[in-house]
């Protein structure tokens, strides 16, 4: 009896591991698929704005989004540190750190103690910094050559996207950057994250302390139009109140002077996104990369081939299956085989490729019979406790040790259980929002298998509805119970779908078909609108507004009344100065779960 009631236990608990399991699994897809279809928007955005110069009644101020930085307090390249220190003045009641230049390694304890206690850097110093940032970058080549001669083993981390707790751990695991410690860091320092400014202050710093010792490459985020997406652009100008537009404009420089790979004793390489077959390191090696700020200039501006390396190394991803095709789910750079790996390693005499770019679940992964390795180190990435953190060491044999780690709050206090459900409900919560955004056209898909309008289908037939419209690659079978309702017969109601989800403070005049076409492309909206706001006011015209709203419609070949939006807009001229605030006229057009809004 007690064997037999044994065997139960182990059966009961392996069954509900491997459930939580499948709950986790799915609910990292969730997040990745949505991410990945969001990064493809943004890279389509390259697409309108070509449109945009080709339609545009204005094509010289359009050209000027792709040829000179947004902001319009451009920073002298010759600005010395001491005109800095006239121009802006630090206030006796601040009480952060103080900098000089060159810096010392107490400087930089000072600036890690003064974030661990969320305090901000003075605006002069973060400028400052960036001045002598860029001034050592400008002499520093594409392709960084490192040896583990000098050193016992290097470091390399993978993307960080603003978690500076991720950064201060491995600081704390694995030492401060010196000559006797050195690091390559691979890119997407910024975004997502809240503290993309402290790291990016504390990378700098040391870069300045070891410009031999600490290295950096360019990810797919030091970008400007990303920044405008996925938060950095906001951090700062929430930050740096005064002087964001300097800032701004000085780090899009930065970015364009990032290295944009590292080889270690000549064998391993070391870039942000990946390869194609067409990856020629000489030319990337020639390559004047500061001319290439944005990724939208290599789409529009330098329309040559050879220019889509800087796509593919910044956004390719590894496959298992041999060969190179386009990577339709970032809408950038492509997806490369085992047989691409091994080209490259043979023409190049090479033994490993690190990249990063990827959610890895454990922090990283191993492909391509060993010689791809990606490394991901920022935890808790989509939501607290979805996924560890990891860095590599190299030591002189250049092979690969893995450290893993996992910021922890809150989840310590959670089992797994609790920690499941919180990744589950998060990531159900993003998907249902996609799902809103594409009402219409779902519906429109729902219909074509409901003959007799019964507002009921199959389950088979609700799945290939969401597949054909969403286009996520996820198990709508298995996620049914928690999107939509089932009646008795085992068929779906598909309506369900949209039960628990609204447009969050609705405008009278706006048309049900208009609020759900300005609801779906809100975000793309307001960097289009950013851009074009070249003052950063917040404000643009009506007739910029309205001639905008007409070439994206057309360029997506959306059929919207030319009036519905043009009274839409008036309504929200309030003050009828012919300007309205298209923050606060975009603001109007999310997704409020109403559930959610019910329990606060």
């Amino acid at each position: 009896t007690v064997i037999r009631a044994a065997i139960l236990i182990q059966k009961w608990y392996r069954l509900t591991m491997a459930r939580l399991e499948m709950r986790r699994r799915y609910s990292l897809s969730i997040f990745q698929s949505i991410e990945y279809a969001d990064e493809q928007d943004q890279l389509q955005l390259s697409n309108f704005f070509t449109f945009m110069l080709d339609h545009c009644t204005h094509p010289d101020a359009v050209s000027q989004i792709f040829t000179s930085p947004s902001a319009p307090q451009v920073v002298d390249e010759d600005l010395s540190l001491k005109e800095f220190e006239k121009k802006i003045d630090v206030p006796d009641s601040y009480y952060g750190p103080r900098l000089s230049f060159p810096l010392t390694v107490e400087d930089a304890n000072a600036l890690l103690h003064a974030f661990r206690n969320e305090q901000l850097l003075h605006a002069r110093y973060v400028l400052q910094l960036l001045s002598e940032t860029r001034r050592v970058l400008k002499e520093m080549p594409n392709i960084t050559h490192l040896s583990t001669s000098y050193s016992k083993e290097i470091t390399v981390c993978g993307d960080l996207h603003g978690n500076l707790d991720d950064l201060l751990l491995i600081f704390y695991k694995n030492g401060l950057p010196s000559e006797q410690n050195r690091y390559v860091f691979n890119g997407d320092f910024v975004d997502r994250g809240k503290n993309s400014m402290e790291i990016l202050i504390i990378l700098f710093a040391f870069l300045l302390i070891y410009p031999n010792d600490l290295h950096l490459n360019r990810g797919n985020h030091e970008d400007y139009v990303m920044n405008l997406r996925y938060g950095f652009t906001k951090e700062v100008s929430k930050k740096y109140k005064d002087h964001w537009k300097q800032i701004l404009s000085l780090l899009r420089d930065v970015f364009s002077w990032l290295p944009l790979a590292t080889i270690i004793d000549s064998k391993v390489l070391i870039l942000h996104g990946g390869i194609s077959d067409t990856t020629d390191l000489d030319f990337l090696n020639a390559l004047e990369r500061n001319k290439v700020r944005d990724h939208i200039h290599v789409r529009v501006i330098l329309f040559s081939f050879k220019n889509f390396a800087i796509l593919d190394i910044l956004w390719s991803d590894p496959r298992s299956q041999n060969g190179c095709t386009p990577n339709k789910c970032r809408g950038g750079g492509c997806y490369f085989g085992p047989d691409v790996t091994a080209k490259l390693f043979e023409r190049y005499n090479l033994k490993m490729l690190i990249r990063s770019h990827e959610f890895k679940p454990e922090g990283y992964e191993i492909s391509h019979d060993g010689k791809v390795i990606t490394i991901f180190s920022a935890s808790n990435y989509y939501e607290e406790g979805s996924n560890r953190g990891a860095y590599i060491k190299l030591n002189p044999e250049l092979t690969p040790r893995f450290v893993q780690y996992q910021v922890s709050k809150f989840t310590r206090r959670q089992n797994l259980r609790e920690r499941v459900g919180t990744i589950e409900s998060s990531a159900l919560k993003s998907l249902r929002e996609k799902i809103y955004a594409h009402r219409s056209e779902l519906i429109s898909a729902f219909a074509q298998y409901d003959l007799n309008g019964t507002g009921r289908i199959s389950v088979n037939d609700w799945a290939a509805a969401m597949e054909s419209v969403l286009q996520l690659e996820l198990p709508w079978r298995m996620l049914r119970s928690q999107l939509a309702q089932m009646n008795p017969d085992g068929e779906v109601d598909f309506m369900s779908c949209f039960y628990d989800l609204k447009m969050g403070q609705p405008i009278k005049e706006a048309q049900p078909a208009l609020a759900e076409t300005l609801c779906r492309y809100r975000k793309d909206l307001e960097i289009i609108f950013n851009i074009i706001d070249k003052d950063h006011s917040g404000l643009i015209s009506l007739e910029e507004f309205s001639q905008t709203w007409r070439l994206f419609t057309s360029h997506l070949g959306i059929d919207t009344q030319d009036d519905s939006i043009d009274k839409l807009v008036l309504s929200i001229d309030y003050n009828k100065d012919g300007h309205i605030d298209f923050n606060e006229f975009l603001e109007a057009f999310h997704v409020v779960h109403r559930l959610e809004k019910k329990a606060t």
